[in-house]
């Protein structure tokens, strides 16, 4: 299934505008370049939490996408979290998942 936001991950991701896996995600909150953080619903409730309480300390908005979305849509597996930079993409794929209301 080929959604808008699906479709921008894929764009940002071979554009480098997406940054893939938990650790470097952490990082990108950190230095304050994440406009947006994306988190897999099956992530472990260790990295959710270290993920969302970075985010809420650093004002990034995050949201929860369902099992596997991530991964397909970026063309990679078994990522669980991705940051993307700032931007006029990060901020369309923002405004796509708050008219879903997937908001963590």
């Amino acid at each position: 299934m080929m959604t808008p936001v699906s479709g921008l991950m894929g764009l940002a991701s071979r554009s480098g505008q997406i940054i893939l896996g938990a650790e470097l995600t952490l990082q990108e909150i950190r230095s304050g370049r994440a406009g947006l953080v994306l988190l897999d619903e099956g992530a472990s409730e260790g990295t959710k939490k270290k993920i969302l309480d970075a985010c809420a300390y650093r004002g990034v908005p995050a949201y929860i996408l369902p099992v596997d979305a991530l991964s397909r849509a970026c063309g990679k597996e078994g990522r669980m979290a991705a940051a993307l930079k700032k931007g006029k993409l990060c901020q369309r794929i923002r405004e796509l998942l708050e008219e879903d209301g997937d908001r963590a």
